[in-house]
């Protein structure tokens, strides 16, 4: 299997997420608790791995796991990164507007490259720096809508503190997959007992935020475990399987890939929902999403294809070096 089947892959599961849980709604609201999709998922993702990791150790050559706590601890840092990260965007949308918080959030395609160069220390060339500059542009522009008879004076009129936010918001979202990256290129143990460990911290923390809903609410809808699966539809069960699919994919990247594969990934996979939009929910393209789209192509040949094929350099060269010879055979004469 060629490698960058996983991220095409990756890219029309993330593009259907959205498009699914949309059509997982009843007369436009969810008949079920929508936090109990991320727990699920999890929980899908522990499953999954555990059988393949059962199938690994029932191998002539069991694979490598490190038990150790003081390697196991380090699994719990990206759920606590997640945790965070979600509330601060809740708290950002108290600030600025939905449209300015969209935009905003293409930062993280940014701070995902210094954070890659700096904690990973993975060298990037100006050339794939400016690819994923454009990458952010790109996206960015394909969310840009015209105002027509509206104001835009609401755009990016949020106080201070929302910018702050939205900021940091972005860099807690882009530490969180480049401390993956780091956890899952550590060692050398196999991908699905690091997965086992990943998803099992990340379960118990969906598992204590459906419990912290239950005390804030009173117990008032009884406890989550009883209402766990209430308003499932064979919908809502696609949305499960795909969060979690997603999950495994990204996972593998990390292991074999790096997170600016990701990053790309999830950015076309942005695209792709907006052209599946205006099939499925009659979503009108822009001039501004066809703009975007043309800018992020540009920036995915640049990051990726070699650099001998971007600039016609050898022919140059050649050309110099006949200039060179003819000049040393003048000077001989």
């Amino acid at each position: 299997m060629q490698w960058y089947f996983v991220p095409v892959l990756l890219t029309f599961l993330t593009s259907s997420q959205g498009i699914l849980t949309t059509f997982s709604q009843t007369n436009g609201r969810y008949n079920y608790d929508y936090a109990t999709i991320p727990f699920l998922a999890e929980i899908f993702k522990l499953l999954v791995s555990s059988f393949f990791l059962w199938r690994e150790n029932k191998t002539q050559s069991p694979p490598r796991m490190t038990t150790e706590w003081k390697t196991v601890r380090l699994f719990v840092v990206p759920s606590v990164i997640y945790l965070v990260h979600n509330n601060v965007q809740f708290a950002t949308l108290t600030y600025v507007d939905p449209s300015t918080y969209q935009i905003m959030g293409n930062l993280k395609i940014v701070t995902t490259g210094i954070l890659f160069r700096l904690f990973l220390k993975r060298k990037l060339s100006i050339l794939q720096w400016l690819a994923i500059i454009l990458l952010a542009v790109g996206t960015t522009t394909s969310q840009v809508k015209g105002c027509g008879e509206l104001s835009c004076d609401s755009l990016f009129s949020a106080p201070i503190q929302g910018y702050i936010l939205g900021v940091l918001s972005a860099c807690l979202s882009a530490l969180a997959g480049v401390y993956t990256e780091y956890l899952m290129k550590k060692n050398n143990d196999s991908l699905y007992w690091q997965n086992v460990q990943l998803y099992t911290f990340g379960a118990l923390f969906n598992m204590a935020r459906l419990l912290w809903d239950d005390f804030r609410g009173e117990f008032e809808k009884g406890p989550w475990w009883q209402r766990l699966l209430n308003g499932y539809t064979f919908t809502t069960w696609i949305v499960v399987l795909n969060l979690g699919s997603t999950g495994l994919l990204v996972s593998w990247l990390m292991k074999f890939a790096d997170n600016i594969v990701k990053v790309y990934s999830t950015s076309m996979a942005m695209l792709l929902t907006m052209i599946l939009s205006a099939y499925f929910f009659n979503f009108r393209p822009t001039v501004q999403l066809f703009l975007g789209i043309i800018i992020c192509i540009i920036s995915l040949h640049m990051y990726f294809v070699p650099v001998h094929l971007l600039v016609d350099s050898p022919a140059r060269s050649k050309g110099a070096s006949s200039i060179l010879k003819e000049v040393t055979v003048e000077n001989q004469g």
